[in-house]
């Protein structure tokens, strides 16, 4: 949220440098990320002085020019080269002098000395639009002759800078969602920290009723989700461009000003914090404003010209025959504040915030209005903001207030009560703070005290802090107040010791394998964990069902991940888009699922929800890049299994524990699942289908592979490290070309070989795949390399020579092998 200062001193006395003042709101939570100057000409009118014209002449070589002297109030004559139609001698003038720079929107230049048609210019008469102060370029201006010549243009015009400052709002801090609001704040800490100054409301007493007659009805129909409902009818206004200091004020915060009606809403939008909505009163049918639902269904077109399909539960703000705004969210296309507008309807509403936020999210909008309404308003202050706003309304754009203003608020909404026990303040503080310090800081935060003992106080909290309701919220709040940096660092540090337990030793492997994978060049990544729900459209895999969000950001973030594969999808879009194409990406990461046939019960309410810990891995592009000693090398599957296999190793996870098979599952278009030799699953891993790459926009072959990270963890830890001493023997290695159908692969062959020997064989490696002429339709060639070792004794060749026989005729009469 942008802050200006000067917008500040309308309510609060600062005393406070910007930058200091950055610090202050920063202390108090309200983070203020950065302090820039706004100037309302840019330029500051620096260089640019008031002058006299003391002669003025025509140029011999124009029909056009004139040669003026200026006094600049230095007492010399400076010679300006003048192209106005209406400069004179005895003119009172603006000048921009030599080294001044003008700004023409984006672009700027500097005045310097010059000469035009042979005749020497040292600055520049200037129009209105050249300086920035107006739009008029028929001629230079021409100021009354008692301004002091030399006198700086920015004083004459009474220039003021002023400064933005950038708030970081938490969601739960509302009620500083203004520049009334920050200054709440801002004066609780003057009060605590310098014993001084107060927080000024505006006065509303200058208000007052025209006449009695002409006010429009209203009527509520559901006060649940408008408890309170406030508006005034005013008649005869005239729509006009707001003047100059309200335009200031809107643009430094960066709202656009629009017209002396709406920028009154926004003045009091950001200033008190309440939203208005002003409507044209000759386009409420009926005469009178009706607060109700509407079927569901129904059409509706808001102020953007965007058509909405209404639900029953949306609360609309009525004529007697149509809706035309969503209550707290946004207006309606055909009853907004025009040029033609002569009276209107302001409306000042404290809606209920659960009904707004569901609406603004079923119809995937978000305004400034709905921002706050959504969060809380104070229902005590929609009275005071009308009445604040018929003020300006009145003097900026006329007109007569008719009729008392409609205040229907059936039940008052009464200040929150909350008992502060000292004890339990000291307690969760760390400190002993003094008791009269205590109720002084609740006091400066507009907590009333409404009785108080020896061992605490008991508080009325206003209706604007909807966010302290309990006593660890008002030890919050005055602790921002007193200060964090005020609570020292105890002396002693006090623990406890604990064994390491699963959790430890997953956190262990997980830095083990985050260590190695960055090593091999990976880049880590951390994606959200609400995901789109169109990601899962259609797909049979998993077989469970998405967790949705009841209140959901947007239709972007509306259910939990099932897969990490959508977020490394959207990253890889991200990155191939801004050209970096060739990438190697990790994430660990939590999934979550539904299963619609589970049922919640009193024992286990969470029993259709499974939370699982995912580690992904992603390929895309060159695994290696070219160079003058080899070309570019393209990431294939065998790169990712590659990747894989290393994780494995390093968790200590032995091949002979694992066996990977194809699978079929709808995220890829070619998959294989890493199971046990038990047939429990630890994995797929595969190249990504062509649709759900579409899903994200991406448009290049992408491998991944998802592993059970908890699953791989307790198969890890399952392990113990013991010692060994190295072999006294040599290792002997045999090679075996084999003829196979092409339906076999080598994991099957590498199983078959290993169950043939255990005690002597080490190692099974395939070197060399053949596929081609020379050998039948529909066989393919593996070359593989046995190695066999007996670590007590030599291998005699009878030995080995039983141990290969044995493995081939295996191979034989499982696959139908044989030898080339």
């Amino acid at each position: 949220m942008n802050i200006s200062y000067n917008w500040l001193k309308r309510y609060i006395d600062l005393g406070l440098a910007p930058e200091k003042l950055a610090e202050v709101l920063t202390s108090v939570g309200l983070e203020t990320g950065s302090v820039e100057e706004v100037e309302s000409v840019k330029g500051g009118l620096r260089g640019i002085v008031i002058g006299k014209v003391l002669t003025c002449e025509e140029h011999p070589n124009s029909d056009h020019l004139h040669i003026t002297t200026v006094d600049l109030g230095d007492g010399q004559a400076t010679q300006i080269v003048c192209g106005a139609p209406n400069v004179a001698a005895g003119q009172t003038v603006v000048v921009a002098t030599v080294g001044t720079t003008l700004y023409d929107g984006d672009k700027e230049f500097q005045i310097k000395k010059s000469k035009i048609r042979g005749v020497e210019s040292f600055g520049m008469i200037c129009a209105e639009d050249e300086i920035g102060i107006g739009t008029s370029h028929d001629g230079i201006i021409v100021l009354a002759d008692e301004v002091a010549p030399g006198t700086p243009a920015a004083e004459y015009y009474r220039l003021q800078s002023d400064y933005m400052l950038e708030v970081d709002l938490t969601p739960n801090r509302v009620d500083a969602a203004s520049h009334y609001g920050v200054a709440r704040d801002i004066a609780a800490w003057l009060d605590c920290h310098k014993g001084e100054s107060r927080v000024v409301r505006p006065s509303v007493d200058a208000f007052s009723i025209n006449r009695p007659d002409g006010a429009l009805a209203v009527e509520v129909d559901d006060y649940a989700a408008c408890p309170r409902y406030s508006g005034l009818t005013i008649r005869g206004i005239k729509v006009a461009e707001s003047p100059e200091w309200l335009k200031t004020l809107l643009n430094t915060i960066g709202q656009r000003p629009i017209n002396n009606i709406v920028d009154i809403t926004n003045f009091i939008l950001f200033g008190m914090g309440q939203p208005l909505h002003c409507f044209d009163l000759d386009k409420v049918k009926g005469g009178k404003v009706v607060v109700r639902h509407c079927p569901t269904g129904t059409p509706f077109t808001t102020l953007d010209g965007v058509e909405h399909k209404l639900d029953e539960a949306d609360l609309m703000i009525c004529n007697a025959e149509e809706p035309m705004c969503i209550a707290g969210v946004f207006g309606g296309l055909d009853s907004g504040v025009t040029e033609a507008t002569t009276s209107i309807f302001i409306e000042s509403a404290y809606f209920n915030p659960t009904s707004v936020r569901k609406t603004a999210r079923r119809q995937g909008l978000s305004t400034d209005a709905s921002f706050r309404y959504e969060r809380g308003t104070d229902p005590n202050a929609t009275l005071y903001c009308l009445k604040l706003a018929a003020i300006l309304v009145k003097e900026l754009a006329g007109g007569e207030i008719c009729g008392e203003p409609v205040d229907i608020y059936p039940d008052e909404v009464k200040p929150f009560p909350v008992r502060l026990d000292f004890a339990y303040l000291n307690g969760l503080v760390g400190k002993d703070i003094p008791a009269d310090r205590v109720v002084a800081i609740a006091e400066s935060l507009d907590m009333e005290v409404a009785s108080r003992d020896d061992n605490g106080v008991d508080l009325l909290v206003p209706t604007y802090r909807v966010d302290v309701q309990r006593p660890c919220d008002v030890v919050e709040d005055i602790l921002r107040i007193y200060g964090y940096n005020n609570v020292e660092i105890s002396d002693s540090v006090k623990s406890s010791l604990s064994y390491k337990n699963f959790t430890d030793k997953a956190n262990n492997l997980r830095e083990l394998v985050s260590e190695q994978l960055t090593a091999q060049g990976f880049n880590e990544i951390l994606n959200n964990s609400l995901t789109a729900e169109r990601y899962f459209e259609g797909l049979t895999e998993p077989k469970c069902m998405p967790v949705k969000l009841l209140n959901p950001l947007s239709t972007d973030l509306n259910v939990l991940r099932m897969t990490l594969l959508f977020g490394g999808l959207e990253v890889i879009e991200h990155n191939v888009n801004r050209r970096d194409p060739d990438l190697c990406l990790y994430e660990f990461g939590k999934n979550y699922s539904c299963n619609p046939e589970s049922e919640s019960t009193a024992e286990n309410p969470i029993a259709p929800y499974t939370e699982t810990e995912l580690l992904g891995i992603w390929l895309t592009g060159d695994i290696r890049p070219a160079g003058w000693t080899a070309p570019a090398e393209k990431a294939t599957f065998f790169h990712l299994k590659g990747v894989v296999q290393q994780v494995l190793a390093r968790l200590g996870v032995s091949p002979r524990e694992i066996e990977m098979v194809p699978a079929e599952n709808p995220l890829f278009d070619a998959a294989t699942e890493i199971r046990t030799r038990s047939g429990k699953s630890l994995g797929v891993m595969g190249i990504v289908a062509k649709n759900m790459l579409k899903r994200c926009d991406v448009k290049v072959e992408v491998l991944y592979a998802q592993l059970d990270w908890l699953a791989l963890v307790r198969l890890a830890t399952r392990h113990r490290v013991t010692f060994t001493p190295l072999p006294k023997t040599q290792a002997v290695k045999r090679d075996l070309a084999l003829l196979l159908d092409k339906s076999v692969t080598m994991a099957q062959v590498e199983k078959t070989v290993r169950d043939s020997e255990r005690k002597l064989l080490r190692d099974v490696a395939l070197f060399d795949v053949y596929e081609g002429k020379n050998l039948e339709p529909g066989k393919k060639s593996y070359a593989i390399t046995v190695t066999l070792q007996d670590n007590e004794k030599t291998l005699q060749d009878k030995q080995i020579d039983a141990v290969m026989q044995k493995i081939v005729t295996n191979l034989t009469k499982q696959f139908g092998a044989s030898l080339r």
